[in-house]
């Protein structure tokens, strides 16, 4: 890696946005700044990430392999929650928990609109699961994580054309063993 005491090394800050990937390459000796930007490529961000600095690098004249640090941001996941783009997903969650975000219990961001309108919810009540487990919050086991009904709910899943599968089961930091079945 290099080292930026001896003269030469740089800091990479990326951001790839839903258009552009910008890029600022910075001199940690000098603070001179060389700015870069490509057209996102969203299917392949990482080409976009490389066009931009391969074409930052040659206009400055500074060889990649100079670079120390790299800091990456994005706001694609972003883009594709607000725009309600992305890949079919489906939930596996723990037993009586698939309808919790939708209910939606939390406080209104505006509390004296009775006419606010909640956005529908990023999985559709058919493309959510139970998994018959609980964990409790110290990781001990309650109740083991039933193999069969899960594969059965992962079919359905599949049957109903998911291209991901989100799984959020409670207690999983504490004990992730549920969630590694899912996985499997």
């Amino acid at each position: 890696m290099p080292d930026s005491t001896n003269g030469g090394a740089y800091r990479l800050g990326i951001d790839i946005g839903g258009t552009f990937t910008d890029l600022v390459l910075i001199d940690l000796q000098t603070h001179q700044l060389h700015i870069g930007k490509s057209l996102t490529t969203p299917r392949e961000p990482a080409q976009g990430v490389l066009n931009g600095l391969t074409k930052v690098a040659s206009q400055s004249g500074i060889d990649p392999a100079r670079i120390a640090n790299v800091i990456h941001a994005t706001t694609l996941v972003t883009n594709a929650v607000i725009e309600r783009k992305g890949a079919k997903t489906g939930l596996i969650t723990t037993q009586g928990m698939k309808d919790l975000l939708e209910i939606g219990r939390e406080q209104k961001y505006d509390l004296y609109d009775i006419f606010l309108r909640m956005p529908e919810p990023l999985i559709p009540p058919p493309l959510r699961k139970e998994a018959m487990e609980r964990i409790y919050t110290e990781g001990e086991v309650l109740v083991p994580i039933d193999r069969e009904r899960l594969r059965e709910a992962i079919g359905e899943l599949a049957e109903a054309g998911v291209e991901s599968i989100a799984v959020s089961l409670l207690h999983s930091y504490a004990n992730p063993d549920h969630e590694l079945a899912v996985e499997e």
